[in-house]
């Protein structure tokens, strides 16, 4: 990565990763909120999140993964909201590292529900 120097420097690395976020259509992309609130990266939503990025990259899965703070779901951390294009969005709870993995291959590629949603009282995070 490289080094920024200045407050120039600073700008366009900003302009380069929002071009690179825009590239992705919300429409054409599975969008993936990993709550990263304090109990969530005690819990290991940080680990979760990177299996969720490097599964996603190994299959070319469109994705666009971001973090979010408290969902308000602490019994059930790591928390993650996963929206698929043209449905509603869904959070599965107590997501490990190996489920992670397991909801990229199962949700994100086979449409095949997992075990841990949690269903009620469910808002969208609006970010």
């Amino acid at each position: 990565m490289e080094k920024i120097k200045s407050l120039a420097d600073l700008k366009k690395k900003r302009e380069e990763l929002q071009t690179s976020s825009q590239l992705l259509s919300q429409s054409e992309s599975i969008q993936v909120r990993v709550a990263m609130a304090t109990c969530s990266i005690a819990s290991g939503a940080k680990q979760v999140l990177e299996v969720i990025v490097s599964e996603c990259n190994k299959r070319s899965i469109p994705v666009s993964v971001t973090q979010t703070g408290c969902m308000g779901y602490c019994y059930a951390e790591p928390t993650v909201e996963v929206t698929k294009p043209g449905h509603e969005p869904v959070v599965f709870g107590y997501i490990t590292p190996l489920k992670a993995e397991e909801l990229v291959t199962k949700y994100f590629v086979g449409n095949e529900m997992l075990e841990g949603v949690i269903p009620v009282n469910y808002e969208k995070v609006e970010l």
